[in-house]
């Protein structure tokens, strides 16, 4: 089994290096971006929507161009398990998700996914044997059109000088930054 162009192996090696360890959410997820990677057009230039913040995106930035960084990864946090991979400029793309009525033979995978407590000592390698086995599988997929005007970043625009604190900011976020305007995640 492939992931991506990398085989199983070579991307649980890739997860363990970019992550610290192999996580279920990262190899379940290589195979979601596999599966919408296959089911895209070649060479359209695409964007991402992962519905989670958890584990997921990490596995979309390592397998396609899209990162938060670069602005082609927006998080949506919806609590679910599922990427959609879509041509920028149409927003004609595919979601993928990991299906639950397709974990119903697979109690290690049903386990972790509704976070069920466990005392099975050997319960993540019964877990990560079962990804491996059920794969592609788990997956449900659906075509879809993204509002691209509703989760694009668009750029930055014009910079200033926030009069309160002195730094730069995007002047698109008011009179003062952000920071200033109350909306500092730090205790000073």
């Amino acid at each position: 089994m492939n992931i991506g162009t990398y085989s199983y192996e070579e991307y649980v090696q890739i997860v363990i290096s970019f992550h610290g360890a192999v996580e279920p959410g990262l190899i379940i997820g290589g195979l979601m971006v596999d599966q919408a990677l296959k089911n895209i057009p070649e060479g359209e230039f695409f964007n991402a929507i992962c519905e989670t913040p958890d584990c997921l995106p990490d596995s979309i930035q390592l397998l396609t161009r899209c990162t938060v960084g670069n602005g082609w990864l927006t998080i949506l946090d919806f609590g679910k398990f599922a990427v959609t991979l879509y041509e920028r400029e149409s927003g004609n793309g595919v979601r993928v998700y990991l299906d639950p009525d397709r974990l119903k033979n697979w109690p290690g995978i049903n386990r972790w996914f509704f976070k069920h407590k466990t005392t099975i000592p050997k319960d993540h390698d019964l877990l990560m044997s079962q990804i491996k086995e059920a794969g592609h599988s788990l997956l449900g997929m659906q075509n879809v059109r993204v509002k691209t005007g509703q989760v694009n970043r668009g750029e930055m625009g014009p910079v200033a000088i926030c009069p309160v604190c002195g730094e730069a900011y995007p002047v698109k976020h008011g009179d003062t930054c952000r920071n200033c305007n109350g909306e500092s995640p730090y205790l000073v």
